[in-house]
């Protein structure tokens, strides 16, 4: 059975998850907010998009199952409650 690290977030801001390569299990949105949820194949919030969540996304878990090369950075426009799985 895979296991996951996983990362909540709960503030408008920008988090930089993982600074090298590693897989992106999933996305939960818990609550949402009127913000997009932005997804870099990056340790800044620059580079390579792997997702946008549009603002007002309906809560729920997003599975992606896809490796990342360069470092994994989620940027939430608005207050959003997120939590990340990854390894």
């Amino acid at each position: 059975m895979e296991t996951y690290t996983f990362e909540h977030m709960q503030a408008a801001g920008t988090f930089i998850i993982k600074t090298d390569n590693g897989f992106l299990h999933s996305i939960t949105v818990n609550t949402t907010a009127a913000g997009a949820i932005t997804v870099y194949d990056s340790a800044t919030a620059t580079g390579k998009v792997l997702a946008i969540l549009k603002s007002n996304v309906d809560e729920g878990t997003f599975t992606y199952d896809c490796q990342f090369i360069n470092g994994l950075t989620i940027v939430l426009a608005a207050a959003s409650d997120v939590t990340v799985s990854f390894t």
